[in-house]
Formats: structure tokens, C-alpha cells, sequence
């Protein structure tokens, strides 16, 4: 490992010292946001494992559903029926922290009649009205789904980000900071040691009559 290009002083051998110690800890405490952060993503991808599942289930008993309607009745009178929604619906749109990453939470507001269906009882089978409450029923569901994989994605993108970091720290700069304080003490001993002996050699003469 190459060391840093610095002078052997005491000075920077205090200054590496402090440096270590800071990275030693940065190093922790990045570790550990790390492993929460990979405990989390764990957590929400079995959540959107689930969600898709019983999403992708309840969509294909709706469209079913909607098939057996649509056999059932003509296909100008189911056109009209459905022509003219009864109620609105609105997603808004906002932002929660899970470790630091910002990730969408999506809350549907309605108005209007949530139990209406678009049209009379009298023009269209009852099989259509089942349709219709399983796809009002499931877009809680698709939007919460979405909401999910957005946060899979974003923190994946900074579970990669900080583990460039963990190992940036504990491959790079932390054996940089070793190796140089390692390097600095061996020659800080080694100025000792040819001073003690130029010491040496100015006494020795002296201390002979």
C-alpha cells in the first residue's frame, strides 16, 4: 500500500494520528448505517414481493370479471355505462426519510360518491359492478405498490453509493494512514537513533584524558 507523500515530522505524525481515529470511526459509523440500511431494503422488498403478488392476482380476477360483463352485455351499452365516471380521485404526492434517503408516500384522495357505480342498476349485468369494486378497491394497492418499488430503487442506488465509501475508507485511505504513520515513527527512531550516537561520539572523546 503506497504511503502518503509527507514529512516525517511529529507534527504530521500527530496530525495522520487524529486523521486515523477520524476514519476509524467514520468507517464504523458508516458500517452501520450500511448494514440498517441493507436490514430495511430487505424489509421493503419482501413488502413489494407481497404487494405485487396479491396486486397481480386481484388485477387478473378483475379483468375477469370485466370479460365475463363484457360477454354478457352489448358492447354500446357497456361504452355508455361507463362513459361518465361518478367520483375523482387524486393522488398526492409526498416525501418520508428512511435512513436519510428521501422516498415517496403517495395518499389517494377521493370525491365524490366512493359506492356510486357509473351507471343504473337496470342497464348492465351484475357482474360489471363486481368489476368495477375490485379496480376501485385494488388502486390503493397499485399505488402503494408503486411507492414501494421507487423506494426499493433509491435506496439500492445508496446502498451501492455507501458501500463505495465503506470501502473507499477501509481499502484505501485507513491502510494509506497506517502505512505513513508506520513509515513517520520508524524514521522519527531512526533521526533518535543517529543522535544518540553523533551524542555518543562528541562525549566519547571527552570523557578520555
Amino acid at each position: 500500500m503506497a504511503r502518503l507523500n509527507v514529512n516525517p515530522t511529529r507534527m504530521e505524525l500527530k496530525k495522520l494520528k487524529a486523521r486515523l481515529q477520524t476514519a476509524v470511526r467514520g468507517h464504523k459509523l458508516l458500517k452501520d448505517k450500511s448494514d440498517e440500511m441493507v436490514r430495511r431494503f430487505t424489509l421493503l422488498l419482501r413488502e413489494d414481493k407481497r404487494l405485487r403478488d396479491e396486486a397481480e392476482g386481484d388485477l387478473a380476477a378483475a379483468l375477469k370479471q370485466y370479460a365475463l360483463a363484457g360477454a354478457l352485455t352489448p358492447a354500446y351499452v357497456q361504452e355508455t355505462a361507463f362513459c361518465m365516471p361518478t367520483q375523482k380521485r387524486m393522488a398526492e404526492l409526498e416525501t418520508e426519510s428512511v435512513m436519510g434517503v428521501d422516498v415517496p408516500k403517495i395518499t389517494l384522495a377521493e370525491t365524490g360518491s366512493s359506492s356510486a357505480l357509473p351507471y343504473a342498476f337496470s342497464e348492465i349485468t351484475s357482474e360489471a359492478d363486481d368489476s368495477v369494486r375490485m379496480v376501485s378497491a385494488l388502486l390503493p394497492k397499485l399505488l402503494r405498490l408503486a411507492a414501494i418499488e421507487k423506494a426499493v430503487r433509491l435506496l439500492s442506488y445508496e446502498i451501492e453509493r455507501n458501500k463505495r465509501r465503506v470501502n473507499a475508507l477501509e481499502y484505501v485511505m485507513i491502510p494509506q494512514l497506517e502505512e505513513t504513520i508506520k513509515y513517520i515513527r520508524n524514521k522519527l527512531d531512526e533521526n533518535e537513533r543517529a543522535s544518540i550516537v553523533r551524542l555518543m561520539k562528541v562525549k566519547s572523546p571527552a570523557s578520555n584524558p
